[in-house]
């Protein structure tokens, strides 16, 4: 059984879901938020960030961690600080030797919902029912805490092909060539 520890991540509300994955079935072992107060400094607010993350990580001791990855917002602002609280939570995974997995939000979304460009109501409605919940996880920051445990768990259970090249042209030529029957005289 593995457990896979989920991140929204932001520095007013980090989402976060926990799920138990066998190869087969998932189910939720704990989902929420962790919120740090507006007025307090951005050094603080990562601070905060950082210790929920390590005290989720110590209490449950997952085996992977699985991040939604910057996304380009109009203002560059909001995405260095998105960036700022990313990299506070990568530090506290890499600090706890968990494998770590990065995907675009559009990945995520698509892979609960089938669209990259669902909505957050989409979101939820899919890990209430893919997890087989009563309710959505609330807020939307923990559903979508859930939805990137979620994208890892299903990403692990894809079978992999194995390794193999086309023949090239002259290769079907030569084979043909062998296989055609000599003229009689």
């Amino acid at each position: 059984m593995r457990l896979v520890l989920g991140i929204d991540p932001g520095t007013a509300v980090t989402g976060f879901g926990v799920v138990a994955f066998d190869g087969r079935a998932t189910s939720l072992v704990e989902c929420g938020v962790i919120r740090t107060t507006a007025r307090d400094p951005l050094p603080q607010r990562l601070h905060d960030v950082h210790e929920g993350i390590t005290e989720l990580i110590a209490r449950h001791r997952p085996d992977t961690l699985s991040i939604e990855d910057v996304f380009y917002a109009k203002n560059v602002r909001t995405t260095v600080v998105l960036g700022h609280a990313r990299g506070v939570i990568l530090l506290a995974a890499q600090q706890a030797a968990l494998t770590i997995h990065e995907y675009p939000p559009s990945e995520i979304k698509k892979a609960i919902t089938g669209r990259g460009g669902a909505s957050k109501e989409q979101v939820q409605f899919m890990v209430t029912r893919l997890l087989r919940l009563k309710a959505a996880p609330e807020p939307a920051d923990a559903a979508d805490g859930v939805a990137a445990a979620l994208c890892a768990c299903l990403s692990a259970s894809l079978p992999t092909l194995p390794h193999f090249t086309l023949p090239t042209l002259a290769d079907v030529r030569g084979r043909n060539a062998l296989r055609t029957p000599k003229p009689r005289p």
